[in-house]
């Protein structure tokens, strides 16, 4: 289970950082130190948020049930962007711009999650041979 939770946060960092570098919306700020702090916050507050309230199956689901939970998730992760250019400038040096820019960016930190998560886990036998 600390597998999957250790994926999903991967995957969430990756998501944030996909999002910050990728959409014309997100400014992290001038200078690196600026950058790297606003990615930390925004990948804490993230990761804090999703481990809170878990989105997801945890066994198994026919793909209609896969699905909606995608949805949740996306829901979940696209008012966690909205909160996030609301706290971004009290904060750190990060501005999310645009109703559009937060969905994309929550669409882009789901995908990323779902697609970390479900990377197959090596087992400590793979890695010895």
């Amino acid at each position: 289970m600390a597998d999957i939770s250790g994926r999903r946060k991967l995957g969430a960092l990756i998501g944030v950082c996909i999002a910050g570098a990728v959409l014309p919306g997100i400014t992290l700020g001038e200078e690196s130190v600026d950058v790297a702090m606003s990615l930390l916050v925004a990948t804490a507050v993230i990761v804090v948020l999703t481990q809170l309230i878990y989105v997801g199956p945890t066994a198994r689901v026919p793909a209609p049930m896969l699905l909606a939970f995608g949805l949740a998730g996306f829901v979940q992760d696209a008012l966690i962007w909205w909160l996030l250019s609301w706290m971004g400038e009290k904060v750190a040096e990060m501005q999310v711009e645009g109703f559009g820019t937060i969905l994309l960016a929550g669409l882009i930190t789901r995908a990323t999650i779902l697609a970390v998560s479900l990377i197959p886990a090596q087992s400590a036998a793979d890695v010895t041979t």
